[in-house]
Order: C-alpha cells, then sequence, then structure tokens
C-alpha cells in the first residue's frame, strides 16, 4: 500500500482529468448495466401473446385493433443503440485520458529519477552498475506508466462494472444476490494470496534482468578478450544460468497468473448451480417472473467477468508496484554532495590549492586510499603526480573538483574550504582530460563543445587547431558534424584524446586536471598529443598525472605516492639525487625513455 500511495502522488497535479477519467468510467459500469436492464422488456415483449391490443378512436367512434409491439421493439432498438454509442463514446475517453494521466506521470517520474541520477556524487555511481539504473529509469519506468494507463483504468472500470451488475442483481432479487456474495470473502483471501505470491515473484524476475543485462552487457562489451581466450562458451553458459532463473520465475508467474482466475471462476460457478435451485422457488412463490429471473442471472454471470478480470489486474498491479519499489529504491538512496546555502562562489585560482591531512577511502573498500595528505599547489605551477598504481594518484584529483569529499582533512581553493564553495563555481574552474577519453555518440562540433555549449563555429575551430586535431576533422565525411560513435569509437584513440584536449581548451578553465595516458598510441599520434598537451597545460595551473619523462621534467614540483602517502616531493634533479623512492621509479620506468630521447636528440 505504501508504494501504491506513492505512485498515486504521481497523479494528483492530474486530479482533474482523472476525475473526468473515472467519470467517464462510472458512465461504461452504468450503461453497462443499462443495456443488460433492457433484457426484460426483450423478454416481455418476445413472450407477450398476440402482441396485445390497443384501443384507436376514428370519427368519434373506437374500435379495438391488435397491437404487435412494434412502438415498443422501435423503442427498445433506439435504447440498444443509444446505450452502446455512449458507451464507446465513454470507453474512448476513459482511454485517452487515462493514457494522458500515465504519459505525464511516468514522463515527472523519469525527470525526477534522472534528476536525482545526475545529482549523485561518485560514490553512488561506484555502488550501482550503469545498467541497474538505466533499467530502472527505462523498464521499471515503464511498467509503472503501463499500470497506471492500463491496469489501474481497466481496474476502475471494471470495479465500477461489477457495482452497477451487482446493484442490478440487488434490484431484481436482494435475497439471491446476498447469497451470492457468500463467495466474496473466499475471493478476497485467494486474490490477496495469489498477488502476494507473483509480486515476490516479480522483484525475483525483475533482480534476474538486472543480472542478465550485466552479464550480457560486460560479455559483449569485452568481446575482444571473450574471443581472444575463447570464452565463449562459458560466456553463454553464465548467460544461460541467469536467463534459466528469470523463465523459471516467469513460468511460476504464469502457472498463478493461469490458475488464478479459472478456480475464482469455477467457485463462482458452484455457487451458480445452487442459485439456480433457489431461482426456481422464487418464480413459484410469485417473487420473480421467469423474464426477471433470467435477467438476474444475466447481471449475475456478467458480474463473474468483472471479477475474473480484476483477478488477472490484481496480478499486473502487483507486477507493476514490484517495478515501483526498485523506483523508489533508487529515489530514496541519497548520495548528493550537500551544498551549503550560503555557499561562496569562488573566484579564479589566486593564490594557491591546498589539501590539508587529507584522508579519504570509499565506502566499498576496506582500507583508506588516502593517509594524512598535505600538498600545496601555487597557482600557475604545473604539478605531477608520479607512483605506482594503487597508490591514490586519481583519488587525489577526484577531491579538487569535488566528486568525493575527504573523510578527514580539506581541500582549500585560496584559503576557501571547497565545502564551502558553490560547486558551480568550483567546477566552472576546472577542466578535465581523463585516461579514458569520453566522447559521445554524437558530432565531433558537440563534442568539443560539450563544456561551453554556446561557443561559436570559429571558436570550436580554433581549439580544434590549437589542440592539432583541425586537420584530421576535415578529413573526415561529414568534418565537424561527423558522428563520432559510441565512445568515439570511429576514431583512433590519439584522435579521441586530442578532441578531449580542444574540449578543454574551448572551455579555457584555469586549473587542468590532466591523465596523461599515451602509453597505447603509435608515435605519430603520441606526437600530435604531446603537442596538444604542451598548447594545453601552456599559463593554467595544472595537476598532471605524469606517465612521460618528457611531462615529469616540465613539471615545477614533483609528487611521489606511495600507498596513499605522499613520499617526496621536489624537482626531477633534485629527486634523482635523493636516492629514494622516485629514483627507483625513475630506473623501472622512465631510464629507457630517457635513453631514447638521447639517442633521437643525438
Amino acid at each position: 500500500m505504501r508504494d501504491l500511495r506513492r505512485l498515486l502522488r504521481y497523479l494528483k497535479p492530474h486530479w482533474q482529468t482523472f476525475a473526468l477519467a473515472t467519470f467517464a468510467m462510472l458512465l461504461v459500469g452504468l450503461l453497462e448495466s443499462a443495456i443488460g436492464g433492457l433484457i426484460v422488456p426483450i423478454f416481455d415483449q418476445a413472450f407477450a401473446q398476440g402482441g396485445g391490443h390497443r384501443t384507436q378512436t376514428l370519427f368519434g367512434l373506437q374500435r379495438i385493433i391488435p397491437d404487435s409491439g412494434l412502438a415498443a421493439w422501435k423503442t427498445i432498438a433506439v435504447l440498444l443503440l443509444t446505450f452502446t454509442l455512449a458507451k464507446g463514446v465513454a470507453e474512448y475517453f476513459s482511454t485517452f485520458l487515462m493514457a494522458r494521466i500515465g504519459q505525464s506521470a511516468v514522463l515527472k517520474l523519469r525527470q525526477d529519477l534522472y534528476s536525482h541520477l545526475l545529482s549523485q556524487s561518485a560514490s553512488f555511481f561506484e555502488r550501482h552498475r550503469t545498467n541497474y539504473l538505466v533499467s530502472r529509469l527505462v523498464s521499471s519506468a515503464a511498467a509503472i506508466e503501463n499500470s497506471v494507463t492500463s491496469t489501474l483504468r481497466d481496474m476502475l472500470r471494471e470495479s465500477f462494472t461489477l457495482i452497477a451488475f451487482l446493484a442490478a442483481s440487488f434490484y431484481y432479487s436482494w435475497r439471491l444476490t446476498l447469497g451470492s456474495l457468500a463467495i466474496a470473502p473466499i475471493v478476497a483471501v485467494l486474490t490477496a494470496r495469489f498477488g502476494t505470491s507473483l509480486r515476490n515473484l516479480s522483484r525475483e524476475s525483475f533482480e534476474g534482468n538486472k543480472q542478465l543485462t550485466d552479464t550480457a552487457q560486460e560479455a559483449l562489451s569485452n568481446q575482444t578478450i571473450v574471443k581472444a581466450y575463447r570464452s565463449e562458451a562459458r560466456e553463454s553458459a553464465r548467460f544461460t544460468t541467469v536467463a534459466k532463473r528469470i523463465v523459471n520465475a516467469n513460468l511460476r508467474t504464469a502457472s498463478i497468473s493461469g490458475f488464478a482466475p479459472p478456480t475464482i471462476e469455477m467457485i463462482g460457478v458452484v455457487f451458480v448451480v445452487f442459485l439456480l435451485y433457489f431461482g426456481q422457488r422464487e418464480i413459484v412463490s410469485g417473487r420473480m417472473n421467469a423474464a426477471q429471473f433470467l435477467t438476474f442471472l444475466f447481471f449475475l454471470f456478467r458480474s463473474y467477468d468483472p471479477m475474473r478480470k480484476l483477478s488477472r489486474l490484481q496480478n499486473s498491479m502487483e507486477q507493476a508496484l514490484a517495478a515501483a519499489h526498485h523506483v523508489w529504491e533508487i529515489l530514496d538512496e541519497h548520495a548528493e554532495l550537500v551544498e551549503k546555502k550560503d555557499a561562496r562562489e569562488l573566484q579564479p585560482l589566486a593564490r594557491a590549492i591546498e589539501l590539508k591531512n587529507v584522508s579519504f577511502g570509499y565506502a566499498n573498500e576496506a582500507r583508506p586510499i588516502l593517509r594524512e595528505v598535505n600538498l600545496t599547489i601555487l597557482a600557475g605551477s604545473m604539478v605531477a603526480l608520479v607512483g605506482e598504481s594503487g597508490g591514490g594518484k586519481s583519488t587525489l584529483t577526484k577531491l579538487l573538483p569535488r566528486f568525493h569529499d575527504p573523510v578527514s582533512g580539506g581541500v582549500f581553493w585560496d584559503g576557501i574550504d571547497l565545502r564551502d564553495a558553490s560547486i558551480s563555481s568550483l567546477r566552472s574552474q576546472i577542466a578535465l582530460v581523463t585516461q579514458e577519453t569520453v566522447l559521445f555518440n554524437d558530432t565531433v562540433r558537440h563534442n568539443i563543445a560539450y563544456g561551453k555549449p554556446d561557443a561559436t563555429s570559429a571558436e570550436i575551430e580554433e581549439a580544434a587547431r590549437i589542440a592539432f586535431a583541425h586537420d584530421f576533422i576535415m578529413e573526415l565525411p561529414q568534418k565537424y558534424d561527423t558522428i563520432v560513435g559510441e565512445r568515439g569509437i570511429f576514431l583512433s584513440g590519439g584522435q579521441r584524446q586530442r578532441l578531449a584536449i580542444a574540449r578543454s581548451l574551448l572551455v579555457d578553465a584555469p586549473v587542468l586536471i590532466l591523465d596523461e595516458a599515451t602509453s597505447a598510441l603509435d608515435a605519430e599520434s603520441e606526437r600530435f598529443v604531446q603537442k596538444a598537451i604542451a598548447n594545453l597545460v601552456r599559463d593554467r595551473t595544472t595537476i598532471v598525472i605524469a606517465h612521460r619523462l618528457s611531462t615529469i621534467r616540465r613539471a615545477n614540483t614533483i609528487v611521489v605516492m606511495e600507498g596513499g602517502r605522499i613520499t617526496e616531493v621536489g624537482s626531477h634533479a633534485e629527486l634523482l639525487a635523493r636516492g629514494g623512492q622516485y629514483k627507483r621509479l625513475y630506473e623501472l620506468q622512465f631510464a629507457d625513455e630517457e635513453e631514447e630521447l638521447s639517442v633521437v636528440n643525438t
């Protein structure tokens, strides 16, 4: 009921439309009953002997002439056509209005859910797979929309029809109707038990679909590795195992859905057999005639049809509420970074970014990633972060745009704690180029201008030129209007990185965070990317996770990280002379590169 009440809140803004739709559905039920009510006059006319007589006056003389009942038949025919037409119009409006409400409600729900997802911090997305969130946004929301558009509409319509039929049954024989209602408690208990089982199975099916999507996405997105290690059969077996669990849950759902309505109907028919006996006694006693009893049976039998439909609709509603429950779980999970009401607007960096006693750990990690980190990044300087994988370099850079907040300590921008600053003003000061280049399945122009949507064509092209991307863009089929494909699949690694650099150049933020990964590029692509990076870092405060010796040498300060701590800070020459962790790292990673550079220079 809590899930249902929460779902109905999305209908509240449309209460006027809902009232009209409800009125139309009420008319459908009343007109269904009115059409059934024509049975009595039809039987009366059909069984009238000789059609009766009527008196006619002609020239002051009265005479009795046979009455064929044609006028009554005409009246019945007109009423039948009128009621049927009116019922059709009411059905149309109830269907259209409920569809309008359902579409509007699910639009608002999707907007709320999507806005909620976008407002979550990075920790939220570290806990939930993207496929799961997209499934809740698309599939679960679609199930909710169907529950409003179809299921709720049909439940109301069938409920009104059932009430109208029962009211008509009471009109013709309250004794027999009360007797037939004896099955109501039995039907209610069975429906509740069937509904509970179906809701549990629906949740099981939803979880199975989530696992199935994750399994398929993981294998298909990594299909090169799957093929390289001849794992097609193993991945197919994993997929089949999960798919079979869904099949079993769906078959049990189908079993209950198929068993419930006939069971309830059989109970109803057993009672009808008893009612036939008591009905015969009502006719003999003179409390009913044959036409009235047949009409009563018509309404009674017709009442079982909406009962059966309501049983099935109850099953559909339970499945929809199971989907809604998953959506509420996401909406009720809050991992937003809290922004203070009086948050300060940050100005461009003038002095320094400072990390003071910063410690941080991910929620799903038992060990801390950063431990008591203290670092000062002077405005206009380049700071290179180096160290072995897992040392905390990437995590440190995530604290600067406030993707995460420190567990203890603080990050300060010209003396202002980032938790006291507005997130928008902070992130407007920072450009980001990640190791895994992120491009959208859109045009080159859209991807370059993503951080500045109002940029002119001239500004976009200038950024592309500085990033050494303009020449290869002009060779593309549609030039700047070429679609780059999902994650830029139609471009090479070097081309993707240069587009990302052009995007950062266009934003022209005073602080740059750069994960300079060029190890996967060929020599020519790397040369272009390095030139683009050199243009990008010029006149900016730059924090770079350095992978190349040339970048490290350009840095004003080199920060060596190991096990979440800063172990050494200094220039390239100072750290080599110190003979510590940096020298060992240099001998492992950079000495060969320096030798290659020496050969090239000679």
